[in-house]
Order: structure tokens, then sequence, then C-alpha cells
């Protein structure tokens, strides 16, 4: 999870600093919403690596209850 929850900050920053910097461009493709909205800047990377985390957690989670023994044995 702590591989993952680098790889997903370092990647949402750099797609934050990137739409930060193309904003001008980024006006013409949205409708209804500022370029300037701190909501969007906010919510969407938040949602982002909550996703990535939950993706992560979930098999982690599962591969953490194998007996590392059984595992062993069946290969």
């Amino acid at each position: 999870l702590d591989q993952a929850a680098r790889l997903a900050i370092a990647g949402v920053l750099t797609g934050v600093a990137g739409a930060f910097f193309l904003r001008k461009v980024l006006a013409s493709f949205l409708y209804g919403l500022s370029a300037n909205d701190p909501l969007i800047f906010l919510s969407v990377p938040v949602l982002i690596v909550l996703v990535v985390l939950l993706a992560c957690y979930l098999p982690a989670r599962r591969a953490a209850k194998i007996d590392p023994l059984v595992t062993l044995r069946y290969e």
C-alpha cells in the first residue's frame, strides 16, 4: 500500500501541476465549469488517490490472509 500511495500521489501531483499550467487550454473543453474551480482541483485528486488505495488494499488484504506455508507447499 505504501508503494501504491507514493506512486498515486506522485501521479496526482504531476497531473494537478500540468492541469494548473494548462488551465487556459482546458477551459475550452469545460462546459459550465471554471478552469480555476478549487473544488475540482481538490476533489478529483483526492478521489483518484482513494480509488487507487482501495484497488490496492483489497488484493493485499486477501493475500495477507493466505498462510505462507500453504503457498510454498502448493508450488
